[in-house]
């Protein structure tokens, strides 16, 4: 009878089932499994296990499908297509950002709010998670696709696939409609544009609010409280043992602004113990947040002061100052740098380092090896959105004001757009007439009665002139970073200061994730001369380093050949001091 209630339930769930494949997902003959398990939000959550995965889980009577089921029934769902790496996000805990959503040529499946959704990898039609839509499509595109797309309930790799046999998604083809797609993409994966925190609309009312559902929280742990059996023969397999529930409760009444701290603490005080050494000091704070405290941050969780009760890392260190754990000094006008700290202070020794993480003795000791840790520079990918005036020429393939697209994206949009206008010239084929659209999108005012036909290159090139300039930063092992504008390149500059000495200044190191104070320091033992750092001017938090004489020629090397930085970064390296005669 509850075999037929699911039944029952299922079908009204999913009607583009069919009744065998209902009798197949819920079979008559072999065992069911009920289990319920507890987000850590103490959200009841009722799991289906047929004999080895989960295959549906109920919250507040409505009927979820796993990954499992998502896997023989790729179609159960409308699906929508994101970047490969995004799926580590998904997993740790974040909801599905609109512009990680790629767009196919074909559109996006209509939805409305609220709607149950699969969410797929680019050239994979296995879904990887289960969300619900928090807008319709036309909201989605209305909005640029940009805010929150999906607020994300199950994933594989969460708790609840750990339920089952741990099986990986299979390799399903896209259809044809989409190889397209796969095409124009090119190797262009990295694309990947997360925005946290950007406005979310409120969750749709049907659903149970998400956000409680953690299903996927690394940190918690959702324990089986008794399975019930449905197959009265066979019996019950034993409870799994349910002894971190109770903490897990108390721990996350927190609010969002307490759980926020609480992470700034486990960060700090993990970075100290593990990531720091006195041969470190003085360190600057900025370096000390943005590499050593990030490096402690568990995956899925990102440390953003602003949503701390500190709104400012100043004075969350002030606060750690006033506890005598370390002592912070402006060493230069502007610049706050970690002067001393107390590693027998009992905060520091009672700090136990999370799982996951190499213990402190061990990382003390490894540090020596690995703080000499190799440079990679980071793999910058020009980008170009769709700007206001660009969108006429745009809208066609589906994209919107905002759009984020690589040069080949830009290129094969055009080809398409051309061809599909019929706007190649048939008496010679390397020019392009210019209608009505490329007339306003391309041309200037002046130019717009002279010309009718332009150059396929000519065409592309004031194409991407006219697109707003991004560009992605990969830093290795991290997720790529999308930010506006052209990359500014590292600047050298020469200074006269009094008495005619000269001063190398370098600037926007930080871009390129080198640590300015490391480049003072090992400039100044290679160059033998005193070098400093300082606030740059005109910029919100970032240093400049001067060093004493034209010291170009060591910091073309230590650039160009130590840290391999291509040379289109670096500006001003054609300053260097003739050789030859006395500098």
């Amino acid at each position: 009878s509850c075999r037929r209630k699911l039944r029952s339930d299922v079908a009204a769930a999913f009607p583009s089932l069919s009744t065998e494949q209902v009798a197949e997902l819920v079979p008559n003959k072999e065992e069911l499994n009920v289990i319920k398990i507890y987000s850590h939000k103490g959200e009841a959550i009722t799991v289906y296990m047929n004999h080895r995965n989960p295959i549906l889980f109920e919250v507040e009577k409505v009927l979820y499908p796993t990954v499992y089921t998502l896997w023989v029934y790729p179609n159960l769902l409308p699906a929508f297509t994101t970047w490969p790496p995004v799926l580590q996000k998904l997993a740790g805990g974040a909801d599905l950002m609109l512009p990680g959503v790629v767009v196919p040529p074909s559109g996006l499946p209509q939805v409305t709010r609220g709607t149950l959704c699969a969410v797929t990898l680019l050239g994979n039609r296995a879904p990887v998670a289960v969300g619900v839509a928090t807008m319709s499509t036309e909201e989605m595109l209305a909005a640029g696709m940009k805010g929150k797309g999906f607020a994300v309930l199950h994933t594989h790799l969460d708790h609840l696939w750990e339920y089952g046999d741990k099986s990986s998604p299979p390799t399903l083809a896209p259809l044809v409609t989409d190889s397209a797609a796969m095409e124009s993409a090119g190797d262009q994966e990295e694309l990947q544009g997360k925005e946290p925190g950007s406005s979310c609309s409120p969750e749709p009312e049907q659903h149970v609010d998400i956000r409680d559902l953690s299903l996927r929280d690394r940190d918690t742990c959702a324990e089986v409280l008794g399975k019930e059996e449905l197959h009265e023969n066979r019996a019950a397999e034993p409870a799994e043992d349910a002894s971190t529930g109770d903490q897990q409760e108390a721990e996350d009444s927190r609010t969002p602004q307490e759980q926020m701290d609480a992470l700034f603490n486990q960060c700090f005080f993990h970075a100290l113990k593990c990531r720091v050494k006195k041969s470190d000091l003085p360190l600057l704070t900025s370096t000390f947040l943005g590499s050593h405290m990030v490096s402690c941050c568990p995956a899925g969780k990102q440390l953003d002061i602003k949503k701390s009760s500190y709104k400012k890392f100043s004075k969350f260190l002030q606060c750690m100052q006033h506890q005598r754990i370390l002592q912070v000094k402006e060493l230069s006008k502007g610049v706050e740098s970690i002067v001393d700290v107390d590693w027998k202070h009992p905060d520091i020794k009672a700090f136990a380092v999370p799982e996951g993480f190499s213990s402190a003795s061990a990382a003390q000791d490894s540090k020596g090896e690995e703080r000499e840790q190799v440079y990679h520079a980071p793999e910058i990918i020009p980008l170009y959105g769709v700007s206001t005036k660009m969108i006429p020429l745009f809208q066609e393939s589906g994209h919107r004001k905002g759009s984020v697209l690589s040069s080949s994206e830009v290129r094969n949009i055009i080809i398409n757009y051309v061809k599909s206008n019929e706007l190649v010239d048939e008496t010679n084929k390397n020019f392009v007439k210019v209608n009505a659209i490329l007339c306003d999108c391309l041309l200037d005012k002046s130019e717009q009665d002279e010309i009718s036909h332009l150059k396929w290159d000519e065409l592309l090139s004031r194409c991407l002139e006219r697109l707003q300039p991004l560009h992605q930063v990969t830093f290795s092992g991290q997720e790529p970073v999308v930010r506006k504008g052209n990359i500014e390149p590292i600047d050298i500059s020469i200074a006269q200061r009094s008495s005619n000495k000269k001063v190398t200044i370098i600037k926007n190191l930080e871009l390129y994730g080198l640590d300015p104070q490391c480049v003072a320091n090992t400039l100044q033992q290679k160059v033998q001369a005193s070098a400093t750092i300082s606030p740059a001017p005109g910029t919100k938090d970032r240093v400049q380093v001067q060093i004493q004489g034209n010291q170009i020629h060591h910091l073309a090397k230590m650039l160009l050949e130590e840290y391999q930085l291509p040379r289109k970064y670096i500006q001003g390296l054609e300053k260097a001091p003739k050789l030859g005669r006395k500098k």
